[in-house]
């Protein structure tokens, strides 16, 4: 990958940081290789990159999971925690902080966090009366609630009536900066329909919101009130903050912030962003902190065209779809067939055919044969000629020329299905050039030097497809290069893991390339030898009845 370049600005981005009350769902899975594409982008552009992930591991529903498990609220999320690494790694996902809201350098983080906003004059103590629903650890309007008091987003979870005492966040007082933040920032929030719908829940008149619970042992004690709890809400979201400590940092908010912040990027589910989008910038803003650079809100899951739910027995375990189809297999299908920002759908017999027909035989099928005729009629190695003197209009070279450029603007705009079909648009092109072409029949013409500049045109093109995939498909595009002849890893990254504080530090020690070559139509060096071809991408079948 690009080595850093001190002339490109840093670049942070988060994903949630995930509820351990169960093992990570495809939900989960789906953010994650998100962030991971997009932080392998950053990357192989040069930049330097901080991606973190992590748990959110306080609050009731994960002590009433842990009671009933019959285990202590840790160990619970100690074992949870390593589902998710598990996941992450077989995902082929490399973050470079894992955050974990038990541990020891997030609570003093927390406490400073909270006597900045407190001594600010934004915290104070009320009583506190409506319906609470456990699972999404939040008080709800009864215009929020189902028929018989049930929750919107579980509905097989009746809301609890709650009369208790609370600390609360004047985030009333935030609403003029809000709306100026928004206004200011009109990518703040994304897509567009993500902020429109924060415009209008805002336009309606902020609440101030309750932060701390009683008779909850699960948690951090309030500072200036040991009997409270703080609420996981205003916890978790300071799990980011913690994540920026270099390893020696003393554990402070000024240490935290010192390099990387703001973030430029928190992606997240549509459910959690009115917590994202309005809670949290106005938390900082209390505390004397600069709000993040843009918060997108991704949509939900289905299957089949269903909603997914244990209760409905058609959830997606995402370790097992891995372990049956590959990590890039599962990386490409979400991402290009789901356009990020809208819902989306799961169905085994399309993830099949999606993959066999762009992996297996568009891009496969291509590579394969052309390497095949190169060893044929080339000796095994790029066709020696100059690439600037192929005909100017062939379609694989005006197809190829602004191609890098395109993409770039794609995958900044995080449109990752247009990134696919634009990098699938020049492989197609190349199936459908070597057909008319028929370098086979050129050959026995005897005309070489025509037979050479297509499969040249050709191989570039694949080489091209391929780089241009790399923070999708990181392992398919590696082995696309490595048979090119190119002695480069581009799924080169390594992990070293920190057990006493549980946070994960990725090394990364790139091959000394250039994005802007290797981006480009027309790198492939004249004269490589050529790796043995191999299918780079075994076509899939469906599960047996």
């Amino acid at each position: 990958m690009s080595p850093q370049n001190p002339n490109l600005p840093p670049f942070s981005l988060t994903t949630p940081l995930y509820y351990v009350n169960d093992v990570p769902h495809i939900g989960s899975a789906y953010t994650t290789m998100v962030a991971d594409a997009v932080a392998r982008f950053y990357r192989l552009r040069g930049h330097s990159v901080l991606m973190i992930t992590g748990t959110d591991e306080h609050g009731q529903k994960i002590q009433r999971t842990a009671q009933e498990k019959g285990v202590p609220p840790q160990e619970h999320c100690d074992d949870i925690v390593h589902s998710f690494s598990e996941l992450w790694q077989k995902l082929n996902i490399h973050h470079d902080r894992f955050s974990r809201t038990t541990a020891d350098k997030h609570e003093k983080i927390v406490k400073e966090f909270f006597t900045r906003v407190w001594d600010n004059g934004d915290i104070y103590l009320a009583q506190q009366k409506g319906w609470y629903c456990v699972s999404c650890e939040e008080f709800k309007e009864e215009r929020e609630l189902l028929e018989g008091g049930y929750c919107a987003i579980h509905p097989n979870k009746k809301a609890e009536w709650r009369d208790e005492e609370n600390y609360f966040f004047r985030l009333s007082k935030y609403q003029e900066k809000l709306e100026t933040l928004y206004q200011e920032q009109p990518d703040f929030i994304q897509p567009m329909s993500r902020r429109n719908e924060v415009l209008s829940f805002v336009e309606q008149g902020l609440q101030d919101f309750s932060i701390s619970r009683i008779n909850l042992d699960w948690g951090f004690p309030v500072p200036t009130d040991p009997k409270h709890t703080i609420y996981v809400w205003f916890d978790a979201l300071l799990g980011y903050m913690t994540a920026l400590l270099d390893p020696d940092d003393e554990p402070t908010v000024e240490n935290a912030l010192k390099n990387w912040w703001p973030i430029n990027l928190h992606l997240i589910g549509k459910d959690i962003l009115r917590f994202h989008a309005v809670y949290w910038p106005a938390m900082l803003m209390a505390a004397g902190v600069t709000p993040p650079k843009q918060v997108f809100g991704h949509g939900f899951l289905t299957k089949d065209g269903r909603k997914m739910g244990k209760s409905l027995g058609n959830t997606i375990d995402p370790i097992d779809l891995v372990d049956r189809y590959g990590a890039d297999a599962v990386r490409y299908y979400f991402l290009k067939e789901i356009e990020l920002g809208q819902d989306g759908d799961f169905n085994e017999t399309r993830f099949v055919n999606i993959l066999n027909a762009d992996l297996a035989n568009d891009l496969g099928n291509l590579l394969n044969r052309t390497l095949g005729m190169v060893k044929k009629y080339c000796q095994g190695q790029v066709p020696d000629l100059d690439p600037s003197e192929l005909p100017r209009d062939w379609s694989l070279k005006q197809l190829g020329d602004n191609l890098g450029d395109r993409v770039v603007v794609a995958y900044e705009a995080l449109q990752f299905s247009q990134v696919c079909e634009l990098v699938l648009s020049l492989i197609r092109a190349g199936n459908k050039f070597i057909d008319e072409q028929a370098p086979w029949s050129l050959y026995k013409q005897k005309k070489q030097t025509e037979v050479e500049q297509v499969l040249y045109a050709v191989l570039e093109s694949v080489r091209l497809s391929a780089y241009l995939l790399t923070p999708i498909i990181p392992g398919l595009s590696s082995k696309v290069y490595k048979q090119l002849g190119f002695d480069l890893d581009l799924d080169a990254q390594s992990q070293n893991t920190d057990d006493h504080n549980s946070e994960m530090f990725t090394q990364h020690s790139f091959a000394e390339h250039r994005f802007a070559e290797h981006s480009q139509w027309g790198y492939l060096p004249p004269g490589q030898k050529l790796s043995q071809a191999q299918p780079i991408f075994a076509k899939l079948e469906l599960p047996r009845e």
